[in-house]
């Protein structure tokens, strides 16, 4: 069953006020700062959505985020938001853990700047990729795109700054709900007002 754009505003506003795992924000303040990040870095609105929602699988996985197993976050919100939502924002949100696994791998010195919580759960998500394996995440359609969402995902963890509101990034996710064929077909049957 899809999510609508009211029911992800409300997962976002009722359990986003839930601690984001293991660190000094909890899930909503982390949405928006990462949200906040993609845009201030000049990312295009689909990538700025997926900034938004791209944790948004811990808000649906059963028993919420927990810091003691992969819950696979990565995957869970995909079949909700297809058909709402575009590729352009699905895949970076479905190669964002993976993301962090290929820079850890390809960028020396990478693992040490992750936060204590994101080094433990990279464990719980299988750890650092083979070259092999990160030359296949590379060679993924939105892979660049998943790479920048992870660099904001890291950034996006400071206690009590200041973002647009969610109200703000729904209207953004809003633009992007592809308006239905049939509409569509009749907007473009109806003659041209005068």
């Amino acid at each position: 069953m899809a999510l609508s754009l009211e029911d992800v505003a409300h997962l976002l506003a009722t359990r986003g006020v839930n601690q984001y795992g293991r660190e000094a924000v909890n899930q909503l303040e982390h949405a928006l700062q990462c949200a906040q990040w993609a845009e201030k870095s000049g990312e295009t609105p689909a990538t700025v959505v997926a900034a938004l929602l791209h944790d948004l699988g811990h808000l649906l996985a059963p028993g919420g985020d927990t810091a003691e197993q992969d819950d696979l976050h990565q995957y869970m919100a995909i079949p909700f938001l297809r058909g709402l939502l575009p590729d352009a924002v699905l895949e970076p949100i479905r190669l964002h853990v993976d993301a962090k696994r290929y820079l850890c791998t390809m960028e020396p010195g990478y693992w040490e700047t992750l936060s204590p919580a994101s080094q433990h759960s990279l464990v719980l998500q299988g750890g650092p990729f083979t070259p092999k394996e990160a030359m296949h995440f590379a060679a993924q359609p939105f892979a660049q795109e998943a790479i920048r969402l992870r660099r904001y995902d890291d950034h996006a963890k400071v206690p009590g700054l200041v973002t647009p509101p969610l109200g703000y990034y729904m209207g953004l996710v809003q633009r992007l709900v592809p308006v239905p064929e049939a509409v569509a077909a009749a907007a473009e049957l109806a003659p041209a007002a005068a």
